[in-house]
């Protein structure tokens, strides 16, 4: 089941929506609401049921740099866990809306990459952005599943 152009654009855009709704869940129904949100979000977009994940987040450092577990990720959208005190919870900054651009891509069969980046508005209009790396392969259903990512701020010289 080889992956497509147009099969990688769609899952970028879950995974804005996805980020968007952690925000979105928090603001409205608080922590737990946000939680949940990320679990699903985790569970659809990600592929930890196909091994560990190359989760390397935007904000994170030392020890916790690399995330290859569910939990690890989740902490890091969420926050307020103790085995990694020093998450904020990306997930949770009132993210609205994004916009993704792309570098360039690379797909052999089922294993495609793709490098770009993310502009991410807050609800004071508000622009992050953040360069990504994102590798995909299809699980056995055929859904593509997010199985590296990588994220960091531009370099600012």
């Amino acid at each position: 089941m080889p992956i497509t152009e147009a099969e990688m654009t769609a899952a970028r855009e879950t995974w804005g929506a996805g980020l968007v709704s952690i925000s979105k869940a928090d603001k409205e129904s608080g922590i737990d609401a946000a939680r949940d949100t990320a679990k699903k979000f985790l569970t659809e977009v990600y592929g930890f049921d196909l091994g560990p994940v190359l989760f390397k987040p935007t904000l994170a450092s030392g020890d916790q740099t690399f995330r290859p577990t569910f939990e690890g990720a989740l902490a890091y959208y969420i926050g307020e866990e103790p085995a990694y005190p020093n998450d904020q919870g990306f997930g949770r900054l009132g993210w609205l809306k994004w916009e993704h651009i792309t570098a360039t891509s690379f797909i052999d069969g089922d294993i495609a990459l793709w490098a770009g980046g993310f502009k991410l508005f807050n609800a004071e209009g508000a622009m992050t952005q953040v360069d990504k790396s994102f590798g995909y392969k299809k699980d056995k259903d055929g859904v593509l599943r997010i199985v590296l990512h990588h994220s960091s701020l531009p370099y600012q010289p």
